[in-house]
């Protein structure tokens, strides 16, 4: 792995899934006895079409299809897993987050879905249809206060669906300084709520945007160190630290944000040779874990798919 050398800060490690996690007196991160033997690489069943991966205080990686939107669940100390959930001919596993409540929430992709499954089953348990619109793609979620927000990339919305509980969705009008980018390209995608809580960072057509979640009035972030984020998909935020995965340039850059999310100082770049357009990451102690969904390759169901992971 290759990386213009940076350390996380004190505050972002610890604020970290593992308690066990110490950090020296030179700001690099260890992990607990043990979890360096654990494997940096593992395998996803041929023919999987992976995009979203997401991890919760249990050393278990959750990873979406775009087969089928099945759901497969991988164990990260031995590298060994099994498919969760069972998807179906022509439904889809985009972006997904696990909550503390053993809930998936899982973007429904082209189907215009968003869809609760639980963690410990893979049951099934809710459906939410989105929007009627003709041809959208759900796309990412991230899980903030009360409700599981979703992203379309086809159109100028979020949609918050209720967390644990029932009760109507609630769609959200992207205005402001938010520009929709053309149906096709790479717009509306990863997001994460700000370091303040007070609204989400949307990554849209290569610019970073803030949110607010009761307005839906979208200011673009002022970028330091470089001018967009091109190809950027999958968001990390680990305090004022921001991780954006930038697909098909096969690296993730790092960011310093101010505490309001509206400028972010390019502070570093991770490239890994195992990188082959890496989409979404999620972290777990000392480490990111990403899926390749190896875009530029054929989409077969003879095509080989993995996932990798890197260190802080």
């Amino acid at each position: 792995m290759t990386r213009n050398h940076f350390q996380p800060s004190r505050r972002t490690v610890l604020g970290g899934a593992l308690a066990a996690l110490a950090v020296t007196g030179t700001g690099t991160a260890q992990a607990a006895p043990g979890a360096a033997a654990w494997p940096s690489e593992f395998p996803l069943p041929d023919g999987w079409l992976p995009e979203g991966i997401t991890i919760g205080s249990r050393p278990y990686a959750y990873m979406g299809s775009r087969a089928d939107g099945s759901i497969y669940r991988t164990d990260l100390r031995t590298g060994e897993g099994g498919v969760l959930h069972k998807g179906g001919t022509g439904l889809a596993s985009i972006g997904l987050k696990l909550d503390g409540d053993g809930l998936l929430y899982v973007a429904g992709g082209a189907g215009g879905t968003a869809k609760v499954v639980d963690a410990r089953s893979g049951e099934l348990l809710t459906t939410y249809q989105l929007t009627r619109n003709a041809a959208p793609f759900v796309n990412d979620v991230v899980l903030h206060r009360d409700r599981a927000w979703f992203t379309d990339s086809r159109d100028a919305v979020l949609y918050g669906v209720p967390r644990g509980r029932e009760g109507k969705v609630r769609a959200l009008p992207l205005t402001g300084e938010w520009v929709q980018a053309p149906a096709g390209t790479n717009s509306a995608n990863g997001l994460v709520a700000t370091p303040d809580g007070r609204g989400l960072i949307v990554v849209n057509a290569g610019q970073l945007y803030t949110v607010g979640i009761r307005t839906g009035h979208a200011t673009r972030v002022a970028l330091v160190g470089a001018t967009d984020v091109t190809n950027g998909d999958g968001l990390v935020r680990l305090g004022r630290t921001l991780y954006v995965v930038q697909n098909r340039l096969n690296k993730i850059t790092v960011w310093d944000l101010d505490r309001t999310a509206t400028t972010a100082t390019l502070r570093g770049t991770i490239t890994d040779p195992r990188f082959d357009v890496p989409t979404t990451a999620a972290r777990f102690g000392n480490r990111l874990y990403l899926v390749n969904a190896r875009f530029t390759s054929p989409q077969t169901p003879e095509t080989t798919f993995n996932a990798v992971a890197v260190s802080l």
